[in-house]
């Protein structure tokens, strides 16, 4: 049987982060926390995209405004 993940998110206070990391290691979860989440998508972008200045323009205000 395959295992069912749930993402969630919690808000703990620094002081029992240490503790958490703990936990989570013996139960055998995933731990990130913002920070790395944000790292790991800044690493795995497309380096090399040819876009046009219109172009890039264009998606965002398709995007923001609905255009």
């Amino acid at each position: 049987m395959g295992k069912i993940s749930q993402d969630v998110r919690l808000i703990i206070p620094k002081a029992d982060m240490r503790f958490f990391r703990e936990l989570a290691d013996k139960m055998g979860w995933s731990f990130e926390v913002k920070e790395d989440t944000l790292k790991k998508y800044i690493a795995s972008r497309p380096k090399d995209v040819r876009l046009s200045d219109e172009e890039i323009l264009s998606e965002v205000e398709a995007v923001r405004y609905g255009r």
